[in-house]
């Protein structure tokens, strides 16, 4: 099994790294393989909806969005990671978000999601639920920890300070793990959720 890591800070070993880092940990011991994606302090402009997606299935941009698709598509987890700007993620993250869920056509019920946030002191939990929509409106589960997964920390390194935010981390790893494994087993006895056609319905009459 497979986990995608995204880091949306800028920093490429900084405190949200540190977070993604301890749950890595957990993860090789687990036996799941994961993959580090630095993106926060690339070049990536967000979404200018010209549909280009929808009649060839990539974006546009031909940048990381379409370079991690395949990656994405592959995993059977996606933890995303940013720092706190303003009470909310790192821009440049939410442009790569917004871009590859929208851009990516396949199937995601069932991959498990995660969001971990980083800040000094406050705005976590604002980011949090920001970060957790690309999720619930994919049929992503959501993994859990002991918190919301948050971790404190403002110059690079502090965040190895907070032992709560550690622990919460590894707790997420290892939740997130046995919830990726039971929906294996749950996919190999039971198969996929039955789909409906989808209605789209808007305010238009």
């Amino acid at each position: 099994m497979k986990v995608l890591m995204i880091n949306g800070s800028p920093r490429t070993t900084g405190n949200t790294y540190i977070a993604l880092r301890e749950m890595e940990s957990i993860f090789k011991q687990e036996g799941i393989e994961t993959e580090i994606i630095q993106v926060g302090n690339r070049n990536i402009r967000g979404c200018i909806a010209c549909g280009f997606c929808v009649k060839n299935g990539k974006c546009v941009f031909d940048d990381e969005v379409n370079q991690l698709a395949s990656k994405f598509e592959e995993c059977d987890g996606l933890v995303v990671a940013s720092p706190v700007y303003y009470a909310s993620a790192n821009a440049t993250l939410i442009a790569f978000l917004d871009r590859l869920f929208y851009s990516t056509s396949f199937d995601k019920t069932m991959k498990v999601g995660a969001s971990v946030v980083a800040a000094r002191r406050g705005g976590l939990s604002s980011t949090f639920d920001e970060l957790n929509k690309y999720f619930s409106i994919s049929g992503m589960p959501i993994a859990s920890s002991q918190y919301w997964n948050s971790i404190h920390g403002l110059n690079i390194g502090e965040a190895e300070q907070d032992a709560e935010g550690l622990q919460t981390m590894r707790a997420l790893a290892r939740n997130m793990t046995f919830l990726m494994k039971s929906i294996q087993l749950g996919k190999e006895k039971y198969g996929l959720p039955e789909k409906e056609m989808r209605v789209s319905t808007h305010f238009i009459r």
